[in-house]
């Protein structure tokens, strides 16, 4: 009995999968950031059914402070979602991600204000908030490790940098929902119940989303998936704890220490920016939505660029880039902006700031998923993203807001520069460039010449044997 072998598959063909996998998979990584931004990029207009103050700049700290539960549960997330995806598959896992999501954009927009139940719309909000920080935290890692294993070897740059590419699609679609809404209701209806409006898109859109993924590739293997549930005395299980901590505890530091300056910057420059321009420049609402929607629409077009600038110099000198002028950059930048009422400069000096931040975010999702085998990938890019975005990255509007209110936003140019230079040490020291990985292990080389093997990714094959 003959048995036949399935001819691999030309280039181009695996371009053309690799483009359907990405498209699919970070559809739903749009969704999720479009939902989790909307919050901030409303807050003004609904902060006041939820909050009793009547101090603008208290009310916004309030809700900020709101927003920043959601990442208290990012790291349980991401055990969660990161063990089921090394267990379960990716697919099951972006698939249970984006439902969770979509039913708490909903409930949002359903959900009845202070007037109404009185102190029960808070403790909801927080609740739904919550939720969705719970599966935000899932998302993150899921993705970065489907769309690292879907990518093809040569172009893992390129493909991978889209996901930021959607995440920042996301806050730009969210943006652009209050742009038109600004300009097609007065603002006495948008904040009586058109901020309602957003989160309902949200949710419809998450649902169209789920159904794309029905069609998804699986990244694992079923012999990967069958291992992933054989006990093996003495051994610790694919996509536990145990494994991660006991044998890839310094790549799970790594990435913790790659992630904090990034998030820290990426928060301030496309989160926080929008009140800082309005509360501390003193531009209007109207002109701030558009500086950020066109800013975050360029930024979003480098990221791909970014990737492919990876895929011919190494991911390590785009970060170095990023924490160089990171350090050297934020404090001016920030300074400057801070002083300008000038709407087209505010657009200059946020773009100059998302300028630096592109050479962490177009493949900081890559780098990370590379430091993991597949049997870990998600749990320790998901876990050591969240540990390093709950404590800073998900802070930074709270902290901002805070040294507002109290006139030290110096101490917060401060803060982000500092986080900055703490990644910087981790790219230049812990990272090598063009070293091999345990995805070019896996999947191919992304450096080396083509037939040939180094010794480091015969060591990471015999890392993969030992998870």
């Amino acid at each position: 009995m003959s048995t036949q072998q399935v001819a691999p598959l030309s280039e181009a063909a695996q371009t053309r999968k690799a483009v359907s996998n990405i498209l699919k998979g970070s559809a739903g990584n749009l969704v999720e950031w479009f939902d989790l931004y909307v919050y901030t990029v409303f807050a003004a207009y609904f902060q006041s059914h939820f909050f009793n103050s009547s101090d603008d700049l208290q009310a916004g700290l309030e809700a900020m402070a709101v927003f920043s539960t959601s990442f208290l549960m990012r790291p349980i997330g991401s055990w969660f979602f990161g063990r089921y995806a090394d267990r379960k598959g990716r697919k099951a896992a972006l698939t249970l991600s984006v439902t969770m999501m979509s039913a708490g954009s909903f409930a949002i927009a359903l959900l009845p204000t202070q007037d109404v139940i009185g102190l029960w719309a808070l403790i909801l909000l927080v609740f739904i908030r919550v939720v969705q920080g719970f599966s935000v935290g899932g998302e993150y890692g899921t993705s970065a490790t489907y769309m690292s294993e879907a990518a093809t070897a040569k172009r893992r740059g390129f493909f991978s940098s889209f996901q930021y590419v959607t995440l920042i699609g996301g806050q730009m679609l969210a943006l652009l929902v209050l742009v038109i809404l600004q300009n097609t209701m007065g603002k006495e209806d948008l904040t009586a119940w058109g901020w309602r409006i957003p989160f309902a898109i949200g949710g419809v859109a998450a649902l169209v989303v789920l159904w794309l993924r029905r069609s998804m590739e699986e990244t694992l293997s079923a012999d990967q998936l069958r291992a992933a549930h054989v006990k093996v005395e003495g051994e610790a299980q694919p996509g536990t704890m145990k494994l991660l901590f006991t044998k890839h505890w310094k790549p799970l530091l790594i990435c913790i220490g790659i992630t904090l300056g990034g998030t820290v910057a990426f928060y301030t420059y496309t989160n926080f920016i929008l009140k800082f321009m309005n509360d501390t420049s003193g531009i209007a609402k109207t002109d701030t939505s558009v500086i950020n929607f066109w800013a975050l629409f360029i930024f979003m077009l480098l990221q791909p660029v970014y990737g492919l600038i990876s895929d011919k110099i190494g991911r390590k000198p785009l970060l170095i880039w990023f924490g160089v002028t990171g350090v050297l950059f934020t404090w001016p930048l920030l300074s400057t902006l801070s002083g300008t009422k000038d709407p087209f400069m505010a657009f200059l000096l946020m773009l100059g700031g998302l300028l630096m931040v592109g050479g962490y975010t177009s493949i900081n999702a890559l780098v990370k998923a590379e430091l993991f085998p597949a049997s870990i990938r998600a749990l320790g890019v998901g876990l050591g993203y969240a540990i390093a975005n709950s404590l800073f990255g998900g802070t930074v509007p709270l902290i901002g807001a805070a040294l507002q209110k109290a006139g030290q936003v110096d101490m917060f140019f401060t803060y982000v520069t500092a986080a900055i230079f703490i990644s910087l040490l981790v790219y230049i020291f812990a990272l090598k460039n063009k070293k091999a990985t345990h995805l070019d292990a896996e999947q191919g080389s992304a450096f080396a010449a083509k037939g040939s093997a180094s010794h480091e990714a015969d060591e990471d094959k015999k890392d993969l044997a030992n998870a």
